[in-house]
C-alpha cells in the first residue's frame, strides 16, 4: 500500500518560498561578482601601471590574491548575516500572514463546538481583511440559521403539545371509562386531529418557501372574479351581529403577473384573520393601482396589532395572544407562509395597525404592463 505523501504547511510553504527566492539573488549576485570583479580589478591594476603607480609585477600578485581572499571571506559573511537576517524576516512575516488564517481555524473548531459568536478581527492584508469579512458574514448567518432552528423545535413543541394533550386525555378517560362516548366527544378529537393536520400542512408550505421549492406558475390574470367570489364566500359566513365584509375596487382591473391560486390563499388568509379579530364593525377588500404594481388592501376595525408587535407579525409561530383575545387559535404560520408567496411573486407586504381601532394589511402584485 504507498503511503499518502506528507503535505507541508502553508506556514512552510511561505517560509521556503522566501529563502528560495533569497538564495536565487545572492547565488546570481555571487556568480556574476565572481566573473566579473577579478577581471574589472586587473583591468584596473593594468591602468595604474600604464601611468606609473605600480611598477613591480610581484606587487600586482600580491593584489590580486589579496583581493580573492577579502572577496571569499566578505562572500561567506554576506552568507551567514544575509541568509540569517533574510530567514528571520521570512519567518516572522510568515508567522504575520498565517495568524488571520490560524485565527480562523479555531474559530472554525469552535463552531464545530456549539459556539458561534467568535468572529474574525480585522487584518492590515487587504485580501486576509476580505476573507475576514466574508467568513464573519458566513458566521452570523450560521448563527441565525441555529438560533431560528432552535425556535422553530420550541414553537413546533409548544404547538404540538395541546392538541395532543387534549387528544391523549379524551383517549385515557375513554379506555378508564370515566366517560361516556358521545358525538360531541368525537367532534371534539376530529377538531384536534384537524388541527395537527392543519399544522403539519402549514410546516410544509412554510419548509418549502423558505427553501424555494414552493411551486409558482406566473400568468397574467385578472383578479376581480377572485376577489367577487371570496367576498361572497366569507360573507356566507359572518354571523349577523358581526362584522359585515365589502370589496372597494374599480370596475375592471388591469392584469397583473400571478399565481392565482397562491394569491387566493393569501387572500383567504388575510381575510380570514381580519374576520378572527374584528367581532363588529368592517372588513374592506380595497384595490389600489399605484405604479406598475396592482396593490391589494385588507382593511379592518378589528382590535388592532400593538405597536411593538408590529416587527413580528410575518414571523413564524408569532401570535399576539397577550394583547389580542383568548380565541386567537391558527397555527402562527399563516402570515408567514403569505409573505414567502407575495415575495415569489414579485410583490411586498405590510402592515398597519393601531390597537383597539384596526388593522391594515396590503400586499403587492405586479402589473402586466
Amino acid at each position: 500500500m504507498k503511503l499518502p505523501k506528507p503535505k507541508m504547511s502553508l506556514n512552510t510553504r511561505l517560509l521556503l518560498s522566501h529563502l528560495a527566492v533569497m538564495m536565487v539573488g545572492l547565488g546570481t549576485f555571487v556568480f556574476i561578482a565572481k566573473v566579473s570583479s577579478p577581471q574589472f580589478f586587473i583591468l584596473r591594476l593594468e591602468q595604474l601601471e600604464r601611468r606609473g603607480f605600480i611598477t613591480f609585477r610581484s606587487a600586482r600578485t600580491y593584489l590580486i590574491d589579496g583581493f580573492h581572499t577579502a572577496w571569499n571571506r566578505s562572500t561567506f559573511w554576506s552568507f551567514i548575516v544575509g541568509g540569517s537576517s533574510a530567514g528571520f524576516l521570512s519567518y516572522c512575516l510568515s508567522r504575520r500572514i498565517m495568524k488571520p488564517l490560524q485565527q480562523m481555524k479555531e474559530i472554525t473548531q469552535q463552531f464545530a463546538a456549539g459556539n458561534l459568536k467568535e468572529r474574525m478581527p480585522e487584518s492590515d492584508i487587504l485580501e486576509l481583511n476580505q476573507l475576514s469579512i466574508s467568513f464573519n458574514r458566513m458566521a452570523s448567518c450560521l448563527e441565525d440559521v441555529e438560533s431560528r432552528r432552535r425556535d422553530l423545535v420550541s414553537d413546533l413543541t409548544h404547538e404540538l403539545r395541546t392538541p395532543l394533550t387534549v387528544v391523549r386525555g379524551y383517549l385515557e378517560e375513554l379506555a378508564g371509562g370515566e366517560i361516556e362516548p358521545s358525538l360531541q366527544l368525537y367532534a371534539n378529537l376530529v377538531k384536534e386531529t384537524k388541527r395537527l393536520e392543519r399544522l403539519t400542512h402549514d410546516l410544509q408550505e412554510l419548509s418549502k418557501a423558505e427553501a424555494g421549492y414552493l411551486s409558482i406558475d406566473l400568468k397574467f390574470v385578472n383578479l376581480l372574479p377572485l376577489l367577487k367570489n371570496l367576498i361572497s364566500r366569507f360573507s356566507d359566513q359572518l354571523l349577523e351581529d358581526g362584522p359585515t365584509l365589502s370589496l372597494d375596487s374599480p370596475e375592471s382591473l388591469p392584469l397583473v403577473i400571478a399565481d392565482l391560486d397562491r394569491t387566493e390563499q393569501i387572500l383567504v388568509n388575510l381575510i380570514g384573520n381580519a374576520i378572527r379579530y374584528t367581532e363588529t364593525g368592517e372588513i374592506k377588500i380595497k384595490i389600489v393601482e399605484k405604479g406598475s404594481y396592482l396593490w391589494l388592501e385588507v382593511i379592518d376595525t378589528g382590535i388592532g396589532i400593538p405597536q411593538e408587535d408590529l416587527p413580528h407579525v410575518f414571523e413564524r409561530f408569532w401570535r399576539g395572544d397577550r394583547s389580542r383575545s383568548s380565541y386567537s387559535g391558527g397555527s402562527g404560520i399563516g402570515l408567514a407562509i403569505s409573505k414567502k408567496l407575495v415575495e415569489l411573486q414579485g410583490g411586498k407586504i405590510e402592515v398597519e395597525s393601531q390597537l383597539n381601532e384596526g388593522t391594515v394589511f396590503r400586499f403587492s402584485l405586479p402589473l402586466s404592463k
